[in-house]
């Protein structure tokens, strides 16, 4: 236990309209959230500007509510929140706990094919260089280590992690920092998102840990696959669910969250007994 109030949320970014794998994300968090009998909060990551589609974040709040998982307060927007990274991103720097970079994507491939940063401008830039972007100076400690709810014990090595962007060259905040000051701002307890970002997980203890920040507990449901095994995604260009078919579209959700057996046509009904189903699986047997 987190020995504070539970706040979870959903926090998704405004690309394109939500698909199935999104929704099984939102609809984890919510029920997470309900089990508790906590707070759920809804932040939009509109932090990549030329990826965004217009539109979309509206969609997704219009998506959410037709399947009935309301949020508590008011929707907080990444884009209107720069001031709140760029003072920790100041404070890290003071400390020398962050660095500028004038490395290009280009010649980061060169050297290791994007991989985890090799430290190249780690120890300062060569005269007559600028940075184009800021990272994060990743401290020397023992692993980077958390008991995930679902995925179970989990450890990473910060070498294998390495010095994460936090300020884009394109001058946009990176997610890194943004979800980390985000999650402490709204003192959220409880993060429940896909397994996709297990490694970034790594990345934000590291951050909380230099900034001196609360870490929430964490629990990673595995994504949802298409047929070529890819995760479905934007990127893999995932229809969006249809608000029209809730009832059959959050049945899947819950099959694919382990909660079968939730027979009914009605969405409040189906999502009353599956928080009652999530609270026996994740909650009673853990002892959460």
């Amino acid at each position: 236990m987190t020995g504070r109030p539970y706040i979870g949320r959903f926090a998704p970014s405004p690309t394109g309209r939500l698909h199935l794998g999104s929704m099984v994300a939102a609809l984890a968090s919510w029920l997470d959230a309900k089990a508790h009998g906590g707070q759920w909060l809804v932040r939009m990551e509109d932090l990549d500007p030329p990826r965004e589609v217009e539109g979309a974040a509206d969609d997704i709040l219009r998506t959410l509510e037709r399947f009935g998982l309301t949020w508590d307060g008011s929707v907080v927007y990444h884009s209107e929140r720069h001031g709140r990274y760029r003072e920790a991103l100041d404070g890290l720097l003071a400390r020398d706990e962050a660095f500028g970079c004038a490395c290009t994507r280009k010649s980061l491939a060169q050297i290791n094919g994007l991989g985890v940063y090799p430290g190249v401008c780690r120890d300062g830039l060569s005269p007559g260089q600028v940075p184009r972007s800021w990272r994060f100076r990743m401290p020397k400690g023992p692993s980077l280590s958390w008991d995930d709810r679902i995925q179970g014990r989990q450890s990473f090595d910060r070498r294998d992690v390495g010095d994460v962007t936090l300020l884009r060259a394109d001058g946009h905040w990176a997610y890194h920092l943004a979800v980390v000051v985000d999650d402490a701002a709204q003192d959220v307890s409880h993060v429940v998102r896909g397994a996709d970002l297990v490694e970034s997980t790594a990345a934000h203890l590291a951050i909380q840990e230099v900034l001196g920040l609360k870490r929430p507990r964490y629990a990673h449901v595995d994504v949802v696959l298409n047929d070529q095994g890819q995760k479905l995604s934007k990127q893999t260009l995932a229809s969006p669910v249809r608000t029209e078919r809730a009832s059959e579209v959050l049945s899947e959700c819950m099959t694919h969250l382990g909660l079968d057996g939730i027979g009914t046509d009605r969405p409040s009904l189906m999502l009353e007994k599956a928080t009652e189903a999530w609270t026996q699986v994740h909650l009673s047997r853990s002892g959460s």
